[in-house]
């Protein structure tokens, strides 16, 4: 089957339904699994500073791994694009932007070029790197930065949302790897 990029909205839909429609328990399941093999990623083990975001709408959960000695980035909407700010476990968290979760202090923002690892979420991706996000474009325009082409990135999404292949743009970036509850790539 050929896919198109006008196939994105419909897919996009699709598998948002199908995300919704998995039970709270499953989701906690295939996230813990998520987390256990970032924990093994050497990425993950060699950076000192990770870009991550809050889980929403049942996006698989990250929390445990901040736990780890890392400084924690989370992205912040401004304008088109994200600011990202340092959090730590203990830190308030404030409501933002589209309901997303942000740090509630905000201090000086992350240098992109500072960072070692981004963990970006998807709504789906194909094993090629491409990911189909919610549509405000504000990881592609992160990932099309000169300094987000230079950075190491993850993709977090279901195995379910995981396709051989997905339509795509010009000025999508394919991301460096990817990671679900039952496969993960990531090239050395």
């Amino acid at each position: 089957m050929i896919l198109t990029v006008s196939d994105k909205k419909i897919l996009r839909q699709t598998f948002l339904t199908q995300r919704r429609e998995l039970p709270p328990q499953e989701c906690q399941r295939h996230s813990e699994a998520i987390v256990q093999r970032l924990i093994r990623c050497p990425w993950v083990q060699e950076a000192k500073q990770i870009l991550a975001y809050f889980s929403i709408h049942q996006e698989p959960d990250l929390s445990p791994l901040f736990s780890l000695e890392k400084i924690w980035g989370f992205p912040i909407v401004e304008g088109k694009g994200l600011l990202w700010y340092p959090w730590k476990p203990g830190d308030p968290v404030a409501e933002g932007a589209y309901g997303i979760p942000v740090p509630a202090v905000q201090t000086t923002p992350i240098a992109l070029e500072t960072v070692d690892l981004i963990l970006v979420p998807a709504v789906a991706m194909d094993r090629l790197g491409y990911r189909l996000g919610y549509g405000g474009g504000f990881y592609d325009r992160l990932l099309a930065s000169p300094e987000g082409q230079t950075r190491r990135t993850i993709g977090i999404v279901y195995e379910f949302a995981l396709l051989p292949e997905l339509p795509y743009e010009d000025w999508d970036r394919p991301l460096g790897g990817w990671c679900t509850e039952e496969s993960a790539f990531w090239s050395v």
